[in-house]
């Protein structure tokens, strides 16, 4: 008993606890939360990993061969650029100018109209042949009206003759008649045939109040301004214009240079030659030489030498001083493969030492080490790393790196 009595009042003694609270919303939902966050994850690396990405778009240029080198140079010789092709556009006629519808450096297509000369006394004179060939042919068709008439009469005439119905006098008079109107009408037809001629003729005349270039070409000097007077020929003590414009043909450029004779045997007419303008010294341009002028200058001891341009590009110039390298067949180029393969400049990255570029293969970015030699203006040598037919990225955009997929026109 007294056992029970103690322990019923050590239960009295002990002191009530609250029970454990239930578990909150948050942390009911954060595992789960954290779970899905983690699966998301990892389905974002592996699409990241093995689904297809954009493909970037770029700009290609596909490795050649360069025109020139090969060849040590034989012979430097030193020359201009000159246009095979030029002329000073000028008028067949006097005439005072009435427009000029060209600038310095426009551009002109063949047979587009320069100039215009006033045209008023050359379209009156049109206009008067036109008027006289109106009248020419009105005479004409009168003249064969009456011919026919002529023909008639002189039918029934003949018929009446023949019944012993009407004297010979009136059949010959008749018979005069209508041979007078067949000689008129002859005359009718060649004065319509002349008032025809006179007609082109002035109409040529108007035509050429009406300049035009002869050629395709860049206007590189405008001569005369609207009301001077322009002439094929000098008149007027100095104050006539000879010419309206100078016309180049671009397309015609080539460069002249002088030849010691006592060199000329190193110089073979389609020979490789390295040509460089004063303008741009660092620039080479692949040429060729066209021909060897069979001339020899007596006071200078030299030969005339055409060299052709390979490449043409809007830098280069009329009158521009150049210098040329004849290339020597046969003789090997220290460092001969840096002038075969070359590229735009943009294409190259890293510096030097570390360069590389990215070539197209498959569809996908490759990157490629290369080794880099002289830049010739916006162009680089490739000693090694590239191979003719090789289609090389132009200006890499950010990003790009080995293995990406790109697109290309």
């Amino acid at each position: 008993m007294s056992d029970a009595r103690g322990s019923a009042s050590l239960e009295g003694l002990r002191i009530p606890r609250d029970p454990p609270p239930p578990p909150s919303a948050l942390k009911r939902f954060i595992w789960p939360l954290a779970g899905t966050l983690a699966v998301a994850a990892v389905l974002a690396a592996v699409a990241v990993r093995f689904w297809p990405s954009a493909a970037i778009e770029v700009r290609v240029e596909t490795v050649r061969r360069a025109a020139a080198g090969g060849g040590a140079s034989v012979l430097d010789a030193s020359g201009y650029v000159s246009a095979r092709r030029s002329a000073t556009v000028s008028s067949k006629r006097t005439g005072r100018i009435r427009r000029v519808l060209v600038e310095e450096g426009m551009a002109v297509e063949e047979g587009q109209v320069v100039a215009e000369l006033d045209d008023a006394a050359e379209l009156a004179q049109l206009r008067l042949a036109e008027a006289q060939l109106v009248s020419a042919r009105s005479a004409l068709g009168e003249t064969r009206a009456a011919l026919h008439e002529a023909g008639l009469s002189l039918g029934r005439l003949s018929e009446l003759h023949h019944r012993g119905l009407t004297s010979e006098a009136e059949l010959d008079a008749a018979q005069a008649a209508h041979e007078r109107l067949s000689a008129r009408l002859e005359s009718n037809e060649a004065a319509v045939a002349v008032a025809e001629r006179v007609v082109a003729v002035q109409g040529q005349a108007h035509s050429e109040t009406v300049i035009r270039a002869p050629f395709a070409g860049v206007v590189i000097d405008k001569n005369a301004q609207p009301g001077e007077m322009v002439s094929p020929m000098s008149a007027g003590g100095g104050f006539t214009r000879t010419g309206i414009c100078t016309l180049v043909d671009m397309e015609s450029l080539e460069i002249e240079v002088d030849v010691n004779e006592a060199y000329l045997q190193r110089v073979r007419p389609g020979g490789a030659v390295a040509a460089r303008l004063d303008a741009y010294p660092d620039w080479r341009i692949p040429a060729e030489v066209i021909a060897i002028v069979p001339a020899a200058n007596r006071e200078k001891a030299t030969v005339r030498v055409r060299v052709g341009i390979l490449e043409r590009d809007a830098r280069i110039l009329p009158d521009m001083g150049a210098k040329v390298s004849f290339i020597g067949a046969g003789e090997a180029l220290a460092g001969a493969v840096a002038a075969l393969i070359r590229v735009e400049a943009s294409a190259l990255l890293g510096s030097v030492g570390n360069q590389w570029v990215y070539v197209a293969a498959e569809g996908r970015a490759q990157r490629r080490a290369v080794v880099a030699g002289e830049r010739d203006g916006p162009r680089v040598a490739i000693i090694s790393g590239l191979s003719p037919g090789d289609k090389v990225v132009l200006d890499p955009p950010d990003g790009l790196s080995d293995g990406a997929e790109i697109t290309y026109p």
